[in-house]
């Protein structure tokens, strides 16, 4: 695909998908379907981060598989009587990474052309295989359907585990993937409890230094397994350092000079030493969007915010969008309560895709609230997403 010529595609697309078998402080079958063997090893770290344990109480969720997938994958997560958003895929900007592949300049594509025409619906999941898939399993209990993005985390340096669910959700059922990382601390920190420590960010970023060795070491281990990403085809949506601006995790503490020198060498070793052109670069600030925190548009290609607040946070998505370039995805990546889809629309707040963060989270909002906003026409869920890899092929 020749990125600078401007393509247009129409969608209004319902696939008939098969079953789904298978951050900071905060106030196959036979037939063709996917086997429920895919997903997550047995989880050895522990689940710890952000609302770590609650794996989905009130009977809401049934006992995922071995392999933390779920238990319930009956129906194929759509409804009669809900229609996708037509959206005009249009190529309006380059990704940032000259030699991106193609499959991610479509995402990105698709992404830019979201805006104020749909909304892509998300969740994160819980942290390790015993409860990857409660939020999941939830949706598909309350609402009978799945949300388009799913979001993973490398914390307590599950990369086999993330990549595993990632390859299912991205490759089996079609959707999109976007992941995070709760990074210990260097030079040997892991989990969520060391990702809120702080370190020397004069050595850390002094070429050559042991800390700073360390610290390479530690990102090359995540580089592996976006590797093995990129050779299963699996774009990621992938969103380090969040909430930097927030400075309550170590990559922020220095302030935001080290912060950006930070961001800029890893998009450089990702981009340059370690050849990851499945990568869409995200930047997620926290929601107090503190100014002179910005890499620069030549290191970001997405750029949005972390909100648990309620409402539709229009304030919110103004300022994020002042920082952003023209005509970037401006995302609510990360949330509680979902924005009312009437309300966004009304508004004119055009978010490009909100992301529940794990199950009690998701749970503030009412069964009712959910099973209305996911089949709500704005709201784009996982069987109302084009298949990229069917465009590629020109089917």
């Amino acid at each position: 695909m020749n990125k600078k010529k401007l393509f247009t595609i129409f969608l209004s697309v319902s696939l008939a998908l098969p079953s789904l078998a298978g951050c900071g402080d905060k106030d196959t079958d036979t037939q063709g379907t996917p086997s429920i063997t895919q997903g997550a090893p047995e989880d050895t770290n522990g689940a710890q981060g952000d609302n770590a344990g609650d794996s989905g109480a009130d009977g809401e969720t049934g006992n995922p598989d071995e392999d933390g997938n779920p238990a319930d994958g009956t129906g194929d997560g759509s409804s009669e009587g809900t229609t996708a958003p037509a959206i005009e895929i249009q190529h309006t900007r380059d990704l940032s990474n000259p030699n991106a592949s193609e499959k991610a300049q479509l995402i990105y594509d698709y992404l830019c052309s979201v805006g104020g025409q749909g909304i892509i619906s998300g969740v994160e999941e819980s942290p390790g295989a015993a409860s990857a898939n409660s939020e999941i399993q939830y949706l598909k209990r309350v609402a009978d359907k799945y949300p388009a993005l799913r979001g993973l985390d490398f914390i307590n340096d599950d990369f086999d585990g993330v990549v595993k669910r990632a390859i299912f959700w991205g490759n089996d059922m079609k959707g999109l993937v976007t992941i995070g990382w709760h990074w210990g601390t260097p030079p040997d920190g892991i989990g969520y409890e060391s990702s809120k420590g702080s370190v020397d960010m004069d050595e850390l970023l002094t070429e050559g230094s042991d800390l700073y060795n360390a610290m390479i070491a530690q990102m090359d281990v995540a580089a592996e397994s976006l590797k093995e990403l990129q050779d299963a085809g699996v774009v990621v949506l992938w969103r380090p350092f969040h909430e930097f601006d927030g400075q309550w995790f170590w990559w922020g503490k220095g302030g935001s000079e080290k912060f950006i020198a930070l961001w800029r060498l890893m998009y450089d070793r990702y981009t340059n030493y370690h050849g990851l052109n499945n990568l869409i670069w995200v930047l997620g600030y926290s929601d107090q969007v503190k100014k002179d925190w910005y890499p620069g548009d030549e290191y970001v290609d997405i750029c949005g915010a972390d909100s648990y607040k309620s409402g539709t946070r229009s304030a919110l998505y103004k300022v994020v969008s002042g920082y952003a370039a023209e005509g970037m995805p401006i995302p609510l990546h990360e949330c509680a309560k979902i924005p009312d889809p009437d309300k966004l629309q009304e508004e004119g707040v055009n978010w490009t895709w909100f992301m529940t963060w794990t199950i009690s989270y998701l749970k503030e909002n009412t069964k009712e609230d959910l099973e209305a906003i996911f089949h709500h026409d704005y709201v784009i869920t996982l069987d109302e997403l084009p298949d990229f890899d069917a465009l590629l092929a020109g089917e």
